[in-house]
């Protein structure tokens, strides 16, 4: 009797042991599956937060973004027309130094030096002479105005024509001239005639009072030849016939 009731309480304790170890078992295997779950979580964290940069941001060869102003002036990879190259800080592209270049062909003011002037006497009208400046040089220049005249030591400038302004400045192509009157005297002068031998050519700037700051040309006058105070030179004309109208 007491032999049976040890054996059935060593079953008993062998069952709950047996039970415990179930319980301790089943509960291992959540264990691992919600720590499982948590490094799934972890891990794909971790790869979002690593993400490799997208391919229109990776740098260029020289480490500078793709998308960015390097500085030199060479355009960036977005499709955009490139920059002009500079150098020194100035644009290159352009150069007006060039033969055939915008300088070059830039037309200049008539002066002594670009252009051949000659005086001469003619049969009408009366007391006249006839200034011809012709372009000797190889660019364009303009006839500004009409020219300052002085014969021989005169202090004081011939009297010009303002009648004869023509509606536009004069411009002469190389080869090409530009005519000029000379009326050397007034009717009120018959009786003050000053004889003169030279006459000096001042040309006129693009400023009507100012000064092209080039010599004269000197001309030795024909013979015989008398201005009066009252006379007169007209502006520069395209043709002959115009400036002799006066």
């Amino acid at each position: 009797m007491r032999s049976n009731r040890i054996r059935t309480t060593a079953l008993a304790a062998t069952a709950l042991l047996a039970a415990l170890s179930l319980t301790a078992c089943s509960g291992d295997d959540g264990d691992s599956s919600d720590n499982g779950k948590a490094g799934s979580s972890a891990s794909a964290a971790d790869t979002t937060g690593k993400q490799s940069p997208s391919p229109t941001a990776a740098p260029d060869k020289d480490g500078t973004d793709a998308d960015s102003d390097s500085g030199t002036g060479t355009g960036s990879t977005s499709g955009n027309s490139a920059a002009p190259a500079k150098s020194g800080g100035k644009n290159t592209t352009g150069s007006t130094d060039q033969a055939g270049s915008t300088k070059n062909g830039t037309p200049v003011t008539c002066v002594g030096e670009n252009t051949k002037i000659t005086v001469s006497k003619v049969s009408r009208p009366i007391n006249h002479l006839l200034l011809t400046m012709t372009n000797a040089g190889s660019r364009t220049c303009y006839a500004y105005y009409a020219p300052k005249l002085r014969f021989d030591d005169a202090q004081a400038v011939f009297p010009i024509l303002d009648d004869s302004k023509p509606q536009a400045v004069v411009t002469l192509q190389p080869g090409q001239s530009a005519y000029a009157a000379i009326g050397l005297a007034g009717e009120d002068d018959q009786k003050n005639l000053h004889k003169a031998t030279r006459l000096g050519v001042h040309f006129s700037s693009k400023n009507p009072a100012g000064d092209t700051g080039t010599a004269p040309a000197e001309l030795t006058l024909p013979a015989d030849t008398y201005w009066g105070d009252n006379g007169f030179v007209t502006y520069w004309q395209t043709e002959m016939a115009d400036a002799l109208t006066y």
